[in-house]
């Protein structure tokens, strides 16, 4: 099976883009102002809808144990169903958008996501909620597949920073859904969660269908199988992305090391915080996502290393407060807005430079960089459980701080691989 991209018959409709355009008569570029912050903004807010699709579940695990009959020990397995399905979409489906034409397949993959949410929002038992929870984490990696398009959107100037508005709807909507969910089946129910995100994912689809370009440059056309194996390839050809997706597995496995386990101390005496309030804590690294926007700007500048250096340093430092949890709530809040903070830039700067040297290659660049941010985060998930188990906070953070440490001279010892400026 070959899979042929959607030819370019005649000029390349843009409105409200800022991209090249050729025209028709001449073929010869046509200057148009760079992408819009509203559209990128747009671009922020989808990936972020989508992505939260996934985390949603985690805080109603008791509740749909009970509905279902689920023993408690087991119920995980709708979270880890969920994660497979995104894992499988970062390989399978993220680089078709190095083939396909984006536009259809990013509002065919949100229309599916519809579908997936609805069926998870009414299923009638645990074999088809699990069936949705997989389909709901195979779909959501239209994230990804935002991010090369906005990537290959913007001009070379200002691509760390559209990246970084990109990515900061990313990491807000992990941090927030927690929060999300949890209000709306405080409120009305665990299927509203998924109810109420199907409708606002329609609204995005029916949105992004309208302003994204309907046609884009001929491709070579390339068999589907030679497609993913080309992910692999790219980690043997590409020095800057074997740098930077084995920096992204560290900076993820540290911070799910702190994000898992949190609400087992934070749960009970003397704390004993409600679930509601324990969300809340997600606003607060919220906070320092948000504030990392900077450092895709930084990273246009030329001020690459110096940026992820600088954000290595901050998730490293910022284990001392987030350490002092049994004794103070306003030390882990300090900690957690500094460690988003600094993940956020570096995760920004990693993408920024990835999408340099392949342009043509960029949704490859994004699932191969994504699987070791995935492997990351499920392994610090693993190992800060069993850590926590044995040797409580202070080992979890003992631990985290040692992962961070890594990430900082890792990325010391290599960053000569990484050019700091555009080439």
């Amino acid at each position: 099976m070959r899979i042929e991209s959607e030819a370019v018959a005649g000029g390349t409709e843009a409105s409200g883009f800022g991209i090249a355009a050729f025209t028709a008569n001449t073929g010869t570029a046509e200057t148009v102002p760079a992408l819009s912050r509203t559209v990128a903004l747009l671009f922020s807010v989808a990936c972020g809808l989508a992505v939260a699709n996934v985390h949603y579940a985690q805080p109603l695990l008791d509740t749909i144990a009970d509905e279902f009959g689920i023993d408690h020990a087991t119920v995980g397995l709708v979270v880890t169903v969920t994660q497979i399905g995104y894992g499988l979409g970062l390989l399978l489906v993220v680089p078709l958008g190095d083939l396909l034409n984006r536009r259809r397949l990013i509002v065919g993959q949100s229309v599916l996501s519809v579908l997936a949410l609805l069926m998870v929002a009414v299923a009638p038992n645990s074999t088809v909620l699990l069936a949705g929870m997989g389909a709901v984490g195979l779909l959501a990696v239209v994230t990804q597949v935002l991010v090369a398009y906005a990537a290959a959107l913007a001009p070379a100037a200002e691509r760390g920073r559209v990246v970084g508005v990109v990515t900061s709807g990313i990491i807000i909507g992990i941090l927030l859904a927690r929060t999300v969910s949890g209000t709306l089946a405080d409120l009305f129910g665990w299927r509203s969660v998924y109810a109420v995100s199907a409708a606002a994912t329609l609204v995005v689809a029916v949105v992004l269908a309208k302003i994204l370009p309907r046609q884009e440059d001929r491709r070579a056309p390339m068999a589907y199988p030679k497609l993913i194996g080309s992910v692999f390839a790219l980690f043997i050809e590409e020095p800057v992305l074997r740098v930077r997706a084995v920096l992204a597995l560290l900076i993820f496995a540290a911070i799910t090391m702190l994000w898992t386990p949190m609400v087992l101390p934070l749960s009970v005496p003397p704390l004993s915080l409600s679930h509601t309030e324990v969300g809340l804590f997600g606003l607060a690294g919220a906070m320092g996502a948000v504030g990392a926007a900077r450092a895709g700007r930084l990273a246009d500048q030329g001020h690459a290393q110096r940026t992820t250096g600088f954000a290595l340093a901050i998730m490293l430092a910022s284990w001392l407060p987030i350490a002092l949890l049994p004794f103070s709530l306003w030390g882990l809040i300090l900690g957690v807005v500094a460690i988003d903070f600094g993940l956020q830039s570096a995760h920004v700067v990693n993408q920024g430079l990835i999408y340099r040297v392949r342009p043509e290659a960029q949704s490859r660049l994004t699932a191969g960089y994504m699987i070791f941010y995935s492997i990351g985060s499920a392994t610090g998930s693993i190992v800060s459980t069993l850590v926590y188990a044995r040797a409580g906070w202070a080992g979890v953070c003992m631990v985290g701080a040692a992962i961070s440490t890594i990430a900082f001279v890792f990325w010391a010892l290599t960053r000569h691989l990484t050019p700091d400026s555009p080439a």
